[in-house]
């Protein structure tokens, strides 16, 4: 923060550097362009008309080549001048074409006297005649310049414009006329000649060149704008060649010239201008070539295109080479009455000082003359009295609309101290506009942005005018209460200063940052959304000094937090107690972390926290205090939340992933989430930090989900069945449908593995349909063949309920393969406690209709299955494998298994264990009640040629044994007597070991 003197000094200084007004920043034409061109031409002329000044000053060697040189030389110069306007005049697009034509005429008048004048000396060589058609044609020349030069002429746009251009020119002329007539006219014109027509062309010679000096100063002070260098060229070449007249006519000269003398030097030298003039500027440049300049409306904010001839030009001249206003143009312009004024008077005194009576001409010219200026100054006078008025009236126009306007104007000296302040500072900053002027600047600007109001003030000093006339700056500014005021300010160039047009945008600047921080947090928990927490993780891994990156990145932690069980919040008591529990979260993680990290909430009940890190050197120790730090986290989300009066509880569970080199935001969000979910599949509540392992699980899985969907197309699953035994005699009372998948590379998948994968949705129902539509055409083609035995298909309860899976598509595959009433079992399974029991007891109760029978899988391992059990239709209870396999060895499950089957007993129910391995599980289940067993104790999974020979067959040997088990100390035993080892696998389903139907392979066909 800059001290306020020093602020002053560099705005001064900022303010001090401004170029002049209208004067632009331009660089020098390169080389090879319309300037290189110009110079060369130009050098070309100056080397002529130096050798003919040479040459004639050294009287050309020989009186004949001085002749020759002094006549047809000038013709020939004065010739290449009409030619070269004439060409110029027909060119296209080409500005006051008629004055070029008359310049070519005129110049083509001079040549030809020069060609008569010259027959006269050098063909026929004699003196020339006096009058002759020579002096004809050089009268000649005079009167189209004249025309020539008042077509060039800034025309006046009122009939007052025109009388004070006619009077201008008489107050030259008449002015040049008495002092000429003083000095010379007057004896001229006494002196005998020889014949009237001889003392008529004496005065005819300096009177047209008194006419042309006139048009020559009044031009220069009301020449065009167009094409000013070719109209510059052109009067300089018209007062060269008066120059020469007026001394060929002088009498000091006239009785002493001869052809060829340094005169004619100022004639040929005039005539090459004139010659030179309409390509003086080039055929290229805007507004020099006599082409209509067009000046494009300038857009706040846009910058000119296109080619830079296009551009519009600088205010009061071309491409900015004349400034706005010339002082010493306009000060000439408005002293040329009373200069022309003092001219006639000095041509009086000149008559009186030297004792002669005042000639009638000179007291008729100076009357007409005192008599134009008295007329000029009243029309200027009128002229100044309506400008004034206007000027009156625009100034109160300007005035009422600065003064009515709501925006603060105010004016800025280069010294940056305000000279001017509007009204409107009064309702704006709270103060007056007088206690404003003469304030610093810098003094009323915010420390803060001082620095960047200077650099732009600095740098819209620098440019161009024409490219950037008006910029933009915002700031805060000094209110009259003290505080900070958010100003915008449209800055203007103005007399070495800057004006201001200020507005407070307040308001505008408190309302885009309340939307800029809506767009980036949350507006539930006003934590940081994700949108603003990718950044932040972004800039977290890649802001880092070079010093410390390595180190303090690798230290840089994610932790992805997601609530256990906030769906049930929404569910059981309301979506209104879910947004009291995310607020009063978010406030939990907000307290938890550090003041330098962020808490985001990143959607629904996900949270995640950025911990940045710091240079500790030991990473195991970083990943225990970060693994620390999770856990208090945890612990602190799954405290209680006091919601209207009632404790609601959640648990929380946090993946962490760690930064490392190369890594970007998403990658590091990814990893914490599949940390996080890892955690949620280990049991919830928990903190797991993520390992490169997981990343290769998610591969794996979804490279086997892309290739399950692709199997299911391409025939690769195979369905084979299980026979489910009646215990008591071995009967095969139903099979028991189950996928398995062998991929085109050979690589056997268990149902454990790809089932997995399968739980996506889509992949779910479509393994799911295709399981149901084969399982129902086997068994009804089994049915043909006489082999009519029920199908048990598992379905999935959510899948069920699945408008996928709806009610007549089950009774349409069961019509149209002709399956008999009573031959498709549906056996439940994953029943969820969100999964909606009324709506699955009205599924149920139509599939019944329809002759389907209902198998409760899993019966014993949950509380659902019990809540199931009241509230569904089932026809068979199926046991849950978790108590089948322990029931020989557990006495509690023992226990827990018989009182089960009682239950199924009791209510009328079939009972079926899955998972029947060994011949001692057998005796047990049988002995409890139980009716019906699947698994390797009778036979693995089959495909449809062995299943066929089983089902002819009819049935499996069923071991024997105590009825009763004997377990050592009440705790885990074996049965005491010997069972033998009658496996159905070894002896009829074609297996010789042992295996899990979980893992059996497909059988070659």
């Amino acid at each position: 923060m800059s001290s306020p003197s020093t602020s002053t000094t560099l705005l001064d200084g900022a303010l001090r550097t401004q170029p002049p007004t209208g004067t632009p920043l331009t660089k020098p034409p390169s080389c090879g362009g319309p300037g290189s061109k110009n110079m060369v031409h130009q050098l070309v002329l100056a080397v002529l008309c130096a050798g003919y000044a040479v040459g004639s000053a050294f009287g050309w060697g020989s009186g004949e080549l001085a002749l020759i040189m002094g006549d047809f030389g000038l013709a020939a110069a004065a010739g290449a001048a009409a030619v070269s306007c004439f060409l110029y005049a027909r060119a296209r697009r080409v500005r006051f074409r008629p004055a070029w034509l008359l310049f070519a005429l005129s110049s083509a008048m001079a040549a030809m006297g020069n060609l008569v004048w010259g027959w006269y000396e050098v063909v026929l060589d004699r003196p020339v005649p006096s009058p002759s058609y020579a002096d004809l044609f050089f009268l000649c020349f005079a009167p189209p310049a004249i025309v020539g030069l008042l077509v060039i002429a800034a025309r006046p746009m009122t009939k007052a414009g025109w009388v004070c251009l006619g009077l201008d020119a008489w107050l030259i002329a008449g002015s040049l006329l008495t002092l000429s007539w003083s000095l010379a006219l007057a004896q001229a014109a006494q002196l005998d000649g020889p014949s009237v027509a001889h003392a008529a062309l004496t005065l005819a010679y300096p009177l047209l060149d008194i006419a042309l000096v006139s048009m020559v100063l009044v031009l220069h002070f009301r020449r065009s704008s167009v094409n000013r260098t070719a109209v510059n060229t052109a009067v300089g070449a018209l007062a060269l060649t008066v120059m020469c007249d007026a001394l060929f006519t002088s009498p000091l000269v006239h009785h002493t010239y001869r052809s060829g003398q340094l005169l004619d030097a100022g004639w040929f030298a005039g005539s090459l201008l004139l010659a030179y003039a309409p390509w003086a500027a080039g055929r290229h440049g805007p507004g020099e070539d006599g082409h209509t300049r067009v000046v494009h409306e300038h857009r706040p904010g846009r910058r000119p295109t296109g080619h830079p001839h296009m551009r519009p030009p600088a205010p009061g001249g071309d491409h900015g080479r004349y400034p706005v206003t010339r002082p010493i143009t306009g000060s000439l312009a408005a002293l040329t009455p009373y200069l022309a004024a003092a001219v006639c008077t000095l041509g009086i005194l000149y008559n009186v000082l030297n004792g002669r009576s005042v000639d009638r001409v000179v007291l008729l010219t100076g009357g007409a003359v005192v008599l134009a200026l008295v007329v000029r100054q009243g029309i200027m006078l009128l002229d100044n009295i309506t400008l004034t008025q206007e000027l009156a009236q625009k100034e109160n126009h300007f005035r009422s609309l600065v003064q009515g306007s709501s925006d603060v104007i105010m004016i800025a000296a280069p010294t940056g101290v305000l000279r001017y302040v509007s009204p409107a500072a009064a309702g704006v900053y709270g103060r007056p506009a007088e206690e404003l002027v003469g304030t610093e600047l810098a003094q009323l600007i915010h420390p803060e942005d001082l620095g960047c109001v200077v650099h732009e003030v600095r740098r819209f000093l620098a440019a161009s005018p024409q490219e950037e006339p008006t910029t933009r700056i915002e700031c805060r500014f000094r209110s009259g209460d003290g505080g900070w005021l958010n100003v915008e300010s449209t800055v203007n160039r103005h007399h070495g200063g800057l004006i201001f047009n200020s507005r407070d945008v307040t308001e505008r600047v408190r309302l885009q940052a309340q939307l800029q921080h809506n767009a980036e947090h949350d507006p539930l928990t006003d934590l940081p959304n994700r949108a603003l927490f990718t950044r932040r993780v972004q800039q977290a891994l890649s802001g880092r000094r070079s010093s410390d990156r390595g180190t303090a990145l690798r230290n840089t932690a994610v932790l992805f937090i997601d609530l256990d069980g906030f769906k049930a919040v929404n569910d059981t008591i309301g979506h209104q107690a879910g947004d009291e529990l995310l607020v009063q979260a978010a406030r939990r993680l907000q307290d938890a972390v550090r003041q330098g990290d962020t808490a985001s909430r990143l959607g629904g009940d996900e949270f995640a926290a950025l911990i940045v890190g710091d240079t500790t050197r030991d990473r195991s120790a970083r990943e225990r205090h970060i693994l620390e730090l999770a856990d208090r986290l945890r612990v602190t989300l799954s405290q209680p939340y006091l919601i209207d009066g009632n404790e609601v509880r959640v648990a929380a569970s946090i993946g962490v992933a760690f930064a490392e080199p190369g890594f970007g935001a998403g990658e590091l969000l990814r990893n914490a989430d599949l940390a996080m979910y890892r955690a949620k599949a280990g049991g919830k509540g928990r903190v797991e930090l993520y390992k490169p392992q997981m990343q290769q699980d998610v591969v794996r899985k979804a490279e086997l989900a892309t290739r399950l969907r692709a199997a299911l197309h391409d025939g690769e699953f195979a369905l084979l069945h299980q026979p489910v035994v009646r215990l008591e005699d071995g009967r095969i009372s139903s099979v028991a449908a189950h996928a398995r998948w062998r991929s085109s590379q050979g690589v056997l998948f268990t149902p454990a593995e790809f089932q997995r994968v399968a739980e996506d949705g889509d992949r779910t129902a479509e393994l799911s349909r295709w399981t149901l539509e084969r399982a129902v055409e086997q068994a009804a083609d089994r049915a043909v063949s006489g082999l009519n035995v029920p199908v048990v298909v598992r379905v999935g309860a959510r899948r069920l309920l699945d408008r996928s899976m709806p009610l007549g598509s089950i009774e349409a595959l069961l019509t149209r393969h002709g399956l008999p009433s009573g031959s498709l079992v549906v056996e439940l399974s994953d029943i969820e406690p969100n999964v909606s029991l009324d709506e699955l007891e009205r599924r149920l109760g139509a599939l019944r209709r329809l002759g389907v029978r209902i198998a409760l899988d899993g019966f014993g391992g949950g509380c659902v299955a019990i809540t199931a059990l009241r509230r569904l239709p089932v026809d068979v209870l199926k046991l849950d494998r978790g108590l089948v396999e322990g029931v020989v060895e557990s006495a509690r499950l023992h226990k827990i298994t018989s009182g089960l089957l009682r239950i199924a007993g009791d209510l009328g129910l079939q009972s079926v264990a899955e998972g029947v391995d060994l011949p001692e599980q057998v005796v047990a289940l049988r002995a409890m009640g139980c009716t019906h067993g699947q698994g390797m104790a009778f036979s693995g999974p089959l495909d449809e040629y062995r299943l066929r020979r089983a089902l002819g067959r009819g049935q499996y040997p069923v071991p024997h044994g105590p009825a009763e088990p004997a377990f050592a100390g009440g705790g885990a035993g074996v049965y005491t007597g010997g069972v033998p080892a009658v496996l159905g696998g070894g002896t009829h389903g074609g297996g010789t070991t042992l295996r899990s139907h979980n893992e059996t392979p497909v059988p070659p066909t």
